[in-house]
């Protein structure tokens, strides 16, 4: 049976797609010819995962707009939090949830990004 092998990526309707790329190539250092391009050969974890949540209100995604958000995944938290705090990106919040470490911002459309360092294997 064919399988689902990882997620191809996130499409949504922005106002200026050019300042947006801009953002995230100077704030998030990703950048690629149609968009922001991840290689999934740069993540460093065993077991790398995408998850796909879904929940019956907006509450976890506020304060970001569209009923949806972005999570990133980085390779140090703490470190990627200085570097945006030092090019005057306000950080929402952070946390170590033991299974990965967590820090929230907005994009300049206004949607809410995650980032997360995997810090184990998902369970099977």
């Amino acid at each position: 049976m064919a399988k689902v092998t990882g997620l191809g990526g996130v499409f949504y309707v922005v106002k200026d797609p050019a300042a947006t790329r801009q953002w995230y190539e100077e704030m998030l250092g990703v950048t690629g010819d149609y968009g922001p391009q991840i290689p999934w050969s740069d993540e460093p974890h065993a077991a790398p995962y995408s998850l796909i949540s879904h929940f019956a209100d907006d509450k976890y995604i506020e304060p970001g707009k569209g009923g949806f958000m972005i999570n990133l995944r980085v390779d140090d938290c703490d470190a990627m939090v200085e570097q945006l705090k030092a090019k005057g990106v306000e950080i929402f919040g952070q946390v170590d949830e033991g299974y990965g470490k967590f820090a929230w911002l907005l994009d300049p459309d206004g949607v809410k990004i995650e980032l997360w360092e995997q810090s184990d294997a998902p369970d099977s």
